[in-house]
């Protein structure tokens, strides 16, 4: 059966066969043999081709790998849990930030300690300056999902508020190019902080404010699945959402 996602991947980056061949040091027929054919390539070729696309090779070749090599690449993406989002340090947040070369995208309802944080918000803009995409989803606070979510952590109205100063607070950026800013009407489990492929993902405790939850630092490996599991979370919230005037 043909590989229609690597053919469908070509096409929107505008590669060719011989493009790809030459960047995974392989003959063009063999990657003709990959999409036609359907064949499974060597992992070191795999990966390469994912690399070159800016995909994860499980969505090329979903069947590669066994459950067990995902389960286990997926559990060293982990590279450390804190018990309390306060527990993070402030230079994980700045290094995070900070390295980001492509993208950064914030998904939460209202993620305040951020934009309260001059400093970073200064991050965002020296990046977006420099020609990386910030993408910031933030609640509606006129929707229902943020008015719940402020009754679950015992403050009801204040959550709405807590967005209103957050977008008060991101104007110095918000004119700039590479900076959108969404509100989504999503029923938010995890706050998703992301630097293209390392991510701070808070945990949602129910009766618990968002930074007496617990963190997950992650960071993309070959193979692994959990990484990808937030990635799809944050782009199917970002599709739904609705630009900020």
């Amino acid at each position: 059966m043909a590989n229609e996602r690597l053919r469908a991947l070509l096409l929107e980056r505008g590669a060719t066969l011989a493009d790809l061949a030459a960047a995974v040091e392989v003959d063009p027929k063999t990657v003709e043999r990959w999409i036609t054919q359907g064949r499974t390539p060597y992992r070191r070729h795999r990966f390469a081709v994912a690399a070159f696309l800016g995909v994860d090779e499980a969505y090329i070749w979903p069947n590669a790998l066994s459950r067990e090599q995902v389960a286990s690449a997926s559990q060293n993406e982990i590279i450390t849990v804190y018990p309390h989002r306060w527990a993070v340090p402030r230079d994980t947040w700045g290094r995070l930030f900070g390295e980001a070369e492509r993208e950064i995208g914030v998904l939460v309802y209202s993620g305040l300690f951020l934009a309260e944080d001059a400093g970073m918000v200064r991050l965002f803009k020296d990046k977006a300056e420099a020609g990386v995409r910030v993408r910031i989803l933030l609640g509606d606070p006129d929707s229902p999902e943020v008015a719940q979510r402020g009754a679950d952590e015992g403050i009801d109205d204040a959550m709405a508020a807590r967005i209103r100063n957050a977008l008060v607070l991101y104007r110095p950026i918000r004119g700039l190019e590479a900076v959108e800013i969404r509100l989504h009407r999503t029923i938010v489990y995890n706050s998703i902080y992301r630097a293209d492929d390392q991510y701070l993902v808070n945990t949602h405790v129910y009766g618990t404010p968002a930074a007496e939850a617990p963190v997950l630092h992650l960071r993309k490996v070959a193979g692994g699945d959990m990484v990808a599991t937030y990635a799809n979370c944050f782009e199917r919230v970002w599709a739904d959402a609705q630009p900020v005037d």
